[in-house]
């Protein structure tokens, strides 16, 4: 499943102000159609989990979204879709990763986003849209869009 992080490919970028979180969601939602695997990375606060929300909201889940930090898989059900939600930042490796269930949540149908995927880089799916989230002040963040294809 590894795949060589060092050929990505830029394909979206944009400032943002927080109460723009739904534009950018719904510019997200456009790309899995294509992916269904979303590696989130960004700093403690930076609105992994606040984008989450805002995506699940946008596909009409009515699941609660919350931080997995210590479950680390939410699922989150839908008529039509399966969201899983997993934080992998108390997974120390890939080992520790796989007796989480993480492998097994990754071939699963449905859309999988993940928080903190550097943990386990070598378990994503070779087909993945990564987002890296960056704060620039407490109202604005930069998000980058990129793939490996």
């Amino acid at each position: 499943m590894f795949q060589n992080h060092q050929e990505m490919t830029l394909v979206f970028e944009k400032d943002y102000k927080l109460s723009e979180i739904n534009s950018i969601a719904s510019k997200i939602l456009e790309y899995t159609k294509e992916y269904d695997t979303i590696a989130l990375s960004g700093s403690l606060g930076a609105g992994k989990t606040t984008l989450t929300h805002a995506i699940v909201q946008l596909l009409h889940l009515e699941d609660k979204v919350s931080s997995p930090t210590f479950s680390i898989i939410n699922q989150y059900k839908g008529n039509n879709i399966l969201v899983y939600h997993s934080d992998w930042y108390r997974i120390n490796d890939e080992e520790e990763a796989i007796a989480a269930g993480i492998e097994d949540m990754l071939e699963q149908p449905g859309l999988k986003i993940i928080e903190w995927w550097e943990k386990a880089e070598k378990l994503l799916p070779e087909h993945c849209l990564y987002i890296s989230l960056e704060v620039l002040d407490d109202n604005y963040r930069r998000i980058k869009i990129t793939t490996n294809q």
